[in-house]
């Protein structure tokens, strides 16, 4: 049982591999392979939570190769503007629509705009960033870099206010963990 969540990392590997042999995009692959993925909900839940783990485990080397080689290889091509779209990017551009789709619903602004604050984001950012990076692009590099540079203040950022946050939402009680 401790051993059923690797049918899903074997999924997950098998067609990233299979697309790139293709010719395809592996990151696409996974993602349908991901909806098709069709078990009864019991045997669906045991197999994600069995996986978890690997998923965290390889997001985290996801973290760190962004950190040791990409940053690293946009570093001079960070520019004023990239920093000024960047943040842009982490308040405006991904705030506006959240509070958009959101308005229409009983939650308070506070709320409202937490989500907006945390969310969208994550890993699929670093993926695009690579896929841009790697694709020899006519201004693939700018994308890069603005992307990279989004990446770290939403790190920093989000880091930095998500506890603060979490507990004034929370009425200034330490929510349980």
């Amino acid at each position: 049982e401790d051993w059923a969540g690797i049918s899903v990392v074997a999924l997950a590997i098998g067609v990233f591999a299979a697309a790139q042999a293709l010719g395809g995009s592996g990151f696409v692959a996974c993602f349908v392979g991901g909806i098709a993925f069709r078990a009864p909900e019991a045997t669906r839940h045991r197999l994600l939570v069995g996986a978890e783990g690997a998923g965290d485990a390889l997001a985290l080397m996801t973290w760190v190769v962004f950190g040791a080689g990409v940053v690293w290889q946009v570093a001079d091509r960070i520019t004023p503007s990239v920093v000024a779209y960047a943040l842009l990017s982490l308040t405006l551009v991904r705030m506006l629509p959240v509070w958009l789709c959101l308005s229409g619903t009983p939650l308070p602004a506070a709320q409202k705009l937490f989500i907006g604050w945390f969310g969208p984001r994550g890993l699929a950012s670093i993926v695009f960033g690579i896929l841009i990076f790697d694709a020899d692009l006519p201004g693939g590099e700018t994308v890069t870099a603005t992307a990279v540079v989004t990446i770290l203040l939403s790190v920093l950022a989000h880091g930095i206010t998500a506890n603060p946050l979490i507990r004034a939402l929370a009425g200034g009680r330490t929510p349980p963990h």
